[in-house]
């Protein structure tokens, strides 16, 4: 493969197209889960004491809408995208988009491909421009740009961020922000009294169809509510162990994918840095920490198949939970299936083993390390599950990268949320997740109108029970342990790594894609890693290690 003939991506403007013809439909905080179906009863004044079902939202649908969410997907996208899988990470278990088994729907980029026969060439090209630099020139290597013009919507013309915040029942965005601290501070301090006004006051002020802080708001109440009840674990395992409606859910799980850039430059970042370090390697062991639907390799096999001295042989080690195999309607078997046809289509060789067990109970034994294989491990938004040192005195997390270190990986690659609530007390855990979430609610809010029936399933099934486990649940309960980059490099420098350098040049496609969103999206380089944030915040980091 000429590395001279591939080219990165200019866009002039980032424009989003999207169809929704929900109403809105009125501040309803209670009814976040709405699409389960349980009852705690022990707890008469928990917002989550009743019974839900799927017919909570049905305010949010009319009577002729009868497309599903993922018919409408090529809706909803930004009209310049990766092609990876949508393999949500923001979820525990990781609900995945459930491809299509069909092989043409398998194409060059690396997953599930929507087909819309409104769908531009120019876009499709896009997508292959954007996914085959992974395999790009050096750094010193110029980079060709096609300019794409993308009509802004009349949505985004409408909404500015620069603009003075409306009023809500008497707060300002501001003041709603202080209203929830003070409600967390008030549950902190053991106010009872206070904290019970303060909420109801709350209650009041939120909206799941409102600016950002308001929607926030609106489940960081319940997290709060849940916490005073101690009802958050219930609700937790609840969200977590319920098979999800098929299309629906994992649909959301693709809308969020397609909206927001954060899971693709997870991909793209540690995808780039495995096809450099592997780059000269003829056997590839590639040990995924959270497999999902496995589509996420499409990209890298698609690139390794077309090296000028012939294809690899890779073969995939995938550990995933078993809990997750309702995200693909299958066990791992699916996945290995996804892999075949993979293989097939671009002519590698590719060799899947599956491992259907919680990444703190891997074992050395489990992975089947072989000599004379180049060892790649991938840790995508998934280490901050296992437990470490506050929690377990083994210290599950070290250990676990301890025991990778062992096996003389060639690359590491890890992309964690850029938060921290591991250790942090309760309530500056609490102002942290409000930052946090408020800059995604925001990021989110550019693509999606705030009456769309896509957009609240989105924050209700994607990130709402987070940020209910952050707030609500402690010790062994509370798996939402988020750390920032400065703390993963020192666990991973004590167990004796050293930071692998990222590609520059992937660094730039992924600059590139950003454009297609929105210009408050931005990327650092700092201490070795990259930072994905909103504004001044940063969410997403990636980092390489050897």
């Amino acid at each position: 493969m000429d590395s001279r003939q591939l080219f990165g991506i200019g866009v002039t403007s980032a424009g989003i197209s999207f169809t929704s013809s929900h109403p809105t439909v009125p501040s309803i905080p209670s009814r976040l889960l709405g699409s389960l179906k349980f009852d705690f009863g022990n707890s008469p004044n928990s917002p989550f004491s009743s019974h839900f079902d799927s017919d909570t939202l049905t305010a949010l649908s009319d009577g002729q809408e009868q497309q599903s969410s993922t018919e409408n997907l090529s809706g909803v996208s930004p009209s310049c995208n990766s092609s990876l899988e949508s393999n949500s990470y923001f979820n525990r278990p990781r609900l995945s988009l459930d491809c299509h088994q069909d092989s043409q729907e398998l194409h060059s980029g690396g997953a599930c491909f929507i087909q819309d026969a409104n769908c531009s060439p120019n876009i499709k090209h896009v997508l292959l421009d954007i996914e085959t630099a992974l395999m790009g020139p050096d750094d010193s290597e110029e980079v060709t740009t096609r300019e794409i013009s993308i009509p802004e919507t009349p949505v985004q013309r409408s909404r500015s961020w620069s603009q003075e915040p409306q009023g809500v029942n008497g707060f300002a965005q501001g003041n709603l922000k202080q209203l929830l601290t003070a409600c967390a501070k008030a549950l902190s301090d053991n106010r009872m009294d206070d904290f019970d006004k303060l909420t109801e006051k709350a209650r009041d002020a939120v909206s799941i169809t409102g600016e950002p802080i308001q929607r926030l708001g609106a489940y960081m109440v319940e997290g709060l509510v849940a916490r005073k009840e101690a009802s958050g674990t219930n609700i937790y395992h609840a969200l977590k162990c319920r098979e999800p409606e098929s299309k629906d859910l994992l649909s959301y799980m693709h809308i969020l994918y397609e909206i927001c850039p954060y899971l693709k430059f997870g991909y793209m970042a540690a995808n780039g840095a495995i096809a450099d370090a592997c780059k000269n390697e003829d056997r590839i062991h590639i040990i995924d920490f959270q497999i999902a639907m496995g589509t996420q390799w499409m990209t890298l096999l698609q690139a390794l198949a077309a090296r000028p001295g012939g294809a690899p042989h890779v073969r995939i080690t995938g550990i995933d939970d078993p809990i997750n195999k309702y995200a693909r309607g299958d066990g791992l078997e699916a996945v290995g299936r996804r892999l075949a046809a993979i293989s097939a289509k671009f002519n590698i060789p590719v060799e899947f083993h599956g491992v259907p067990e919680f990444a703190p109970d891997i074992t050395r034994d489990m992975l089947n390390v072989r000599p004379g294989e180049a060892l790649a491990v991938n840790f995508p938004l998934q280490l901050h599950h296992t437990p470490d040192e506050s929690v377990d005195v083994n210290n599950p997390r070290d250990e676990l990268l301890r025991m990778i270190k062992s096996l003389s990986p060639k690359v590491v690659t890890l992309v964690e949320q850029e938060s921290n609530t591991n250790t942090t007390p309760f309530f500056h855990r609490f102002v942290e997740t409000l930052e946090y979430y408020l800059a995604m609610f925001e990021s989110i809010d550019v693509t999606l109108p705030r009456s769309s029936k896509e957009r609240i399933n989105v924050e209700q099934h994607c990130l709402a029970r987070d940020i209910v486990n952050i707030i609500a649940c402690e010790g062994k309960e509370r798996v939402e342990r988020h750390e920032l980059f400065g703390k993963w490099k020192s666990r991973l420098t004590m167990a004796g790594f050293r930071q692998y350098p990222l590609s520059t040049y992937v660094n730039s496609v992924i600059k590139s894609l950003l454009r297609c969103y929105s210009e408050h999206y931005n990327l650092v380089e700092k201490d070795g890693a990259m930072l994905l944030g909103w504004k001044n915040r940063n969410l997403i980091s990636a980092s390489a290690w050897q």
